[in-house]
């Protein structure tokens, strides 16, 4: 009996993983980040920036152009309603406004934050190296800074918190709806190629060999409104 039961664990040994890969991944609308947004969050417009971020989360939180914008472990996340689902926005699809942001408004920096100007915007060149420095040349630049009105906040969404938050189909309905704003940086813009426009943006494109996001640091080359 014991021998047919271990031959029994050995055959389907092999089958539980896969399930197990498959039920991961299907069904998932975003990235978890990490981030608990139980409410819609009190959002402060960054003076001199068409930017705002969120003082009371413990998060790099801001709004930007009709999209939230998540920067963590290393990366940045978009979406088009407060608490997601998220997508993971590469380093060239990033929009100048949003990397030009002072350090200061940065509520839950990484540790390679510390001991950068907190009036000037973070390294980034440090962080995604010396290609990308070179494509985006000037970036930090304050005349290249954007001086333009912000886009209106969805207050909308703040009907919606707990089980009433909408699923990503609803959420397009709700946004076209409710939310007539179009984008007009053009980076933002295409994130919503392949879109209906509104609601959840375009997953960018992925782009392998960067590493994991824990280990990327510094010297890893590769008026309130609300």
């Amino acid at each position: 009996m014991r021998k047919l039961l271990v031959a029994l664990l050995l055959l389907l040994g092999p089958i539980a993983p896969a399930l197990a890969q498959v039920s991961v991944a299907i069904g998932i609308p975003g990235i978890s980040i990490g981030i608990n947004v139980p409410v819609y969050p009190r959002l402060v417009a960054v003076p001199g920036y068409p930017v705002y971020y969120a003082p009371g989360l413990r998060a790099n939180y801001f709004f930007y152009d009709g999209l939230y914008w998540v920067f963590s472990d290393g990366d940045w996340y978009l979406s088009s309603w407060y608490a997601g689902p998220w997508q993971r926005a590469e380093p060239d699809a990033v929009p100048g406004v949003i990397l030009r942001v002072p350090v200061r408004y940065y509520r839950y920096p990484p540790p390679y934050f510390r001991g950068w100007a907190p009036g000037a915007p973070p390294r980034w060149g440090e962080q995604w190296g010396h290609a990308w420095d070179e494509r985006h040349r000037g970036w930090d630049r304050p005349g290249r800074r954007i001086v333009a009105a912000p886009a209106p906040l969805p207050r909308y969404q703040r009907a919606y918190a707990g089980p009433r938050y909408p699923s990503p189909e609803r959420q397009r309905a709700l946004a076209t709806e409710h939310y007539r704003y179009r984008p007009r940086d053009p980076v933002v813009r295409q994130h919503f190629e392949g879109s209906s426009g509104r609601g959840t943006p375009m997953a960018p494109r992925e782009r392998g060999g960067r590493g994991p996001a824990h280990e990327r640091g510094p010297g890893r080359r590769g008026s309130e409104r609300d």
